[in-house]
């Protein structure tokens, strides 16, 4: 099943869109990686969704990517003796650790590492930033707050620390047991909630061991001052503006989304823009304009993904959602000034080989008007070196590695195909051109430009490009295979 845009769209699984028939229905509409959060996902859940698409992949004969959200640590406040309290601007407020019920005065804070991260000056969100506090005092046990802005506060509210880095893990006991339930499923992607530093993803690197790639989802300031450390160890990148937005200024977080993409772009790995995109669909069949333009504005800067919430986990359209998703990037990716805007975002390459070649595949493949660029890729480092070139004719990657072929489901432009490794270079080209043909990128008398590492099968050898003719006995031989 070909699509007809670059850019790829992550659907939400959710209570509305966890049966084999939805899943089906939301990938013919144009999901390519399904993302199931085990915020409100159970394990066994996991497991059962895991298998759904797994089926919808078999019938499909297309690589479907699973990314698993885990939760993160959630620091909440403690209780309230009448459920909820009012506290008024220049309200003096504290925070303890003591555990009884709170009052308009103080509240429990069950959280021992917040005490160790805070210092004077610093601020504190309660209910996604509806109250927000000032410290003026902090103590080892008690943390004494002005009230800035005031409001309710209510039982187990969320606290967001704009200002603060908590000496922490980002991977919870939850997180850990999640992490090694979905690892022994076989799922692509696992996507780190609150990170803050590049530690996070390392620490989760050394137990995955390879078996997933990693995705940091950006939803903190510290991590957003530390991200050039980040994309270092990272595999992939997710601008998380709900949380983002509410722990620094609303404003801020368009030109953080930008900066993202193109940091992600450069590095030549994923970047997935999420939070909100299509929100008025949850209960409207078509979105407002502003969230048209939203969406496209992440596709015209060079996303490799947007990605639905709860309009596809919980809305009433979800199928219609990624519908209107998928006709927003083939609209964008059609218009006039589309290739010149992702023209001008390109990155100079990185001295290595690799880069090199996917440079001039790119030069040649748009020179000569080449039907597709063939990626001969066993770990996708080829593939992923080639969409950060953003070359105008599609990307088709062979893989041996179904795996490969799933991780890649997330990365612009790439239609990857699981076929057996070449034989040698006579096999490369020739099978380059009838898959070619076969999935609907080449017909006889077109050129394709082929791109691989030799020896084959050498992960990260991208060394060899050539220009093939597409005969008519790559169109023979496919009908016969076919």
């Amino acid at each position: 099943m070909r699509r007809l845009r670059r850019a790829k769209i992550v659907a939400t699984l959710g209570p509305v869109s966890s049966n084999a028939a939805m899943i089906g229905k939301l990938f013919a509409a144009g999901a390519d990686v399904f993302r199931i959060n085990m915020s409100h996902t159970s394990q066994d859940r996991m497991r059962e969704l895991v298998a759904m698409i797994r089926a919808v992949e078999r019938e499909t004969g297309r690589p479907i990517g699973i990314l698993v959200d885990l939760q993160g640590p959630k620091l909440r406040l403690g209780t309230f003796a009448g459920g909820s309290v009012q506290v008024k601007n220049g309200d003096t407020f504290v925070l303890d650790s003591n555990p009884a019920a709170g009052d308009a005065s103080r509240a429990f804070l069950p959280h021992p590492e917040i005490f160790a991260g805070v210092e004077t000056g610093h601020s504190l969100l309660i209910d996604d930033g509806k109250v927000r506090l000032t410290v003026t005092e902090a103590q080892p046990k008690r943390i004494t707050t002005r009230v800035e802005v005031g409001g309710k506060l209510s039982d187990r509210k969320g606290v967001s620390l704009p200002d603060s880095t908590i000496p922490f893990s980002a991977l919870t006991d939850k997180d850990l047991s999640d992490l090694e339930a979905a690892l022994e499923t076989g799922i692509d992607w696992i996507a780190l909630s609150f990170i803050q530093r590049p530690e996070d993803i390392a620490e989760a690197k050394k137990i995955t061991r390879g078996r997933a790639a990693i995705m940091a989802k950006i939803e903190k300031p510290q991590a957003v001052h530390r991200l050039a450390e980040i994309l270092e160890v990272t595999d992939a990148l997710m601008v998380a503006r709900g949380d983002l937005g509410v722990e620094m200024p609303l404003e801020k977080v368009p030109g953080v989304q930008k900066q993202m993409t193109r940091s992600a772009r450069a590095a030549g790995k994923p970047v997935v823009v999420a939070t909100q995109m299509l929100e008025s669909m949850i209960a409207s069949p078509v979105p407002t304009r502003a969230e048209v333009s939203d969406v496209a504005t992440a596709i015209f800067e060079g996303a490799d993904a947007v990605m639905l919430s709860a309009e596809s986990a919980a809305g009433q359209y979800p199928v219609e959602a990624v519908a209107t998703m998928n006709r927003i990037a083939e609209e964008v990716e059609g218009d006039p000034l589309f290739r010149s805007i992702i023209d001008s975002q390109r990155a100079t390459p990185e001295a290595t080989g690799a880069d090199a070649i996917a440079d001039a595949a790119r030069n040649i493949a748009d020179t000569l008007d080449l039907a597709a660029v063939v990626c001969w890729t066993s770990s996708g480092s080829t593939g992923l070196r080639m969409a950060r070139e953003r070359p105008r004719p599609p990307i088709v990657a062979l893989s041996p590695n179904i795996a490969t072929g799933r991780r890649l489901a997330v990365v612009w432009g790439v239609h990857c195909v699981v076929t057996e490794d070449a034989h040698d270079q006579d096999d490369m080209v020739n099978r380059a051109c009838r898959i070619a043909c076969k999935e609907g990128f080449a017909k006889a008398g077109q050129r394709v430009i082929v791109v691989a590492g030799v020896p084959l099968g050498t992960p990260g050898a991208t060394n060899m490009l050539r220009i093939a003719y597409v005969g008519q006995e790559a169109i023979k031989d496919e009908s016969i295979s076919s």
